[in-house]
């Protein structure tokens, strides 16, 4: 009798000890998925506001953009604009060809047959008067003058100051629906981000998407360890009858966080874009980069609440069933297996918690849904692969690139893991409960 009460007493210690473990170990995956849920969310919000700022439609597509590149390059080229001696010496022959013809207009006005007597007056003086030869030989003089003249100084400031008004006065009546938008949401993000212009704002955002990148697989890693820990635990511990109880009702709750934070964290990214387009245009390179064509970022429960806010009735039936056999139904089994394993009799011969427990399986589509996010990734990045790369073209004078950054989140991953080590419990619940009928009275009696 002394030694069965030794060895109930060593029982609750080893039990005690084993359950303050293991909430340490809960402790720290709550810890870990509470920031990857967290950081994914920031994550998503940084690249939302990214895209937001370098949209396509507020590049490529806009009108403002496109006279704001034009209108710098015709000004710049009015500017520095300086006559060579080439072509001073083709303006000059110019210069010469309209003097010369309209020296031939004047003569043959002149010389036309005249009825009236002041007209026979006025062509006998002219002729009589005018050298044509000799106003012919100071052509070239008047044009060299013009010429020089026209390059004067002050009339090339004078010029370039008429067509600097009209290329600003044109870029006044320049414009499109997007300018207002498109200033309001710059002025917002920059005094958000704490940035004066576009580039600062892009390099910004990209080193703290990068940073955070990092942080969220850091966290996820240190959840996958705690899994791994469990399990190894359990193959520590596979013959230590009265520790089940405790061991697997602490693990449904680390396989709770997985879930949690599966269906909340992003899954998958979709980000296709255009990162550089450029070409010649008087000399000078016109271009742009980083123009976002489209970009999403989803969790499975935003996907669901997307499906649930449509207005049809089938993509409101599939978010439904979603949210029914990938959200809830997991939630339940994973509650209804840990009455079965508590110890109370009177719980775990109930029908409900035996059948979510033991024979609940077939309903749940966890596992589906990985496969499905999986096959939809695969089919959704050759797609966009495919119809990117179509629009690469390279030239001497043309040049676009494209990048497709859609990917698999660290969501997917945990998701991925929440499966496996649900799918393990499962056949450790088999196991135990096949090898022996009464680990869960004993584990009560110890």
């Amino acid at each position: 009798m002394t030694n069965a009460k030794h060895i109930s007493a060593d029982s609750k210690r080893a039990n005690i000890l084993l359950a303050a473990g293991l909430i340490l170990l809960l402790a720290v995956e709550v810890f870990c998925g509470y920031w990857v849920d967290v950081l994914s969310k920031r994550q998503e919000q940084l690249k939302e506001d990214y895209s937001a700022i370098n949209n396509i439609t507020f590049g490529i597509f806009s009108v403002d953009q496109w006279r704001d590149k034009i209108v710098g390059v015709v000004d710049s080229q009015v500017t520095e604009y300086k006559m060579t001696r080439k072509q001073k010496q083709q303006m000059q022959a110019a210069v010469e060809k309209q003097l010369n013809g309209l020296v031939t207009s004047t003569v043959a006005e002149f010389n036309k047959p005249q009825k009236s007597l002041g007209g026979k007056l006025k062509k006998l003086a002219f002729n009589a008067v005018v050298d044509v030869d000799d106003i012919r030989a100071q052509v070239p003089g008047f044009a060299r003058t013009i010429v020089t003249k026209v390059n004067s100084p002050t009339s090339t400031k004078r010029l370039k100051g008429i067509v600097t008004s009209k290329i600003g006065q044109l870029s006044r009546q320049t414009y499109d629906s997007t300018a207002e938008a498109h200033t309001t949401l710059t002025k917002f993000m920059f005094r958000k981000y704490r940035v004066t212009n576009v580039e600062q704002f892009n390099k910004q955002l990209d080193k703290e998407a990068k940073e955070m990148t990092a942080l969220i697989y850091r966290y996820a890693y240190a959840m996958f360890g705690c899994v791994v820990f469990a399990l190894l635990l359990w193959w520590l511990l596979r013959n230590a009858v009265h520790l089940r109880t405790t061991l697997f009702v602490l693990s449904l709750c680390i396989a709770f966080v997985l879930l949690a934070v599966g269906v909340t964290a992003s899954i998958i990214e979709v980000d296709a874009r255009i990162s550089s387009l450029d070409f010649m245009l008087l000399g000078e390179k016109i271009g742009f980069t980083n123009q976002v064509l489209f970009y999403q970022n989803k969790s499975i429960m935003e996907i669901i609440w997307v499906l649930l806010s449509q207005p049809k009735p089938d993509a409101i039936a599939v978010g439904i069933l979603l949210l029914l056999f990938v959200v809830i139904l997991p939630v339940l089994i994973l509650i209804a297996t840990g009455m079965y394993v508590s110890g109370n009799q009177r719980l775990s011969e109930n029908k409900v918690v035996r059948y979510l427990a033991l024979e609940s399986g077939k309903w749940n589509i966890a596992d589906v849904m990985v496969v499905g996010i999986l096959m939809t990734y695969i089919g959704l990045n050759g797609i966009l692969q495919s119809q990117l790369s179509g629009l690469n073209m390279h030239s001497a004078s043309y040049n676009v690139s494209t990048v497709n950054q859609t990917g698999l989140q660290p969501g997917y991953l945990i998701f991925v893991a929440y499966v496996v080590y649900e799918t393990v419990l499962k056949q450790i619940l088999k196991r135990i409960t096949g090898k022996t009928t009464v680990p869960r009275a004993q584990a009560t009696e110890a």
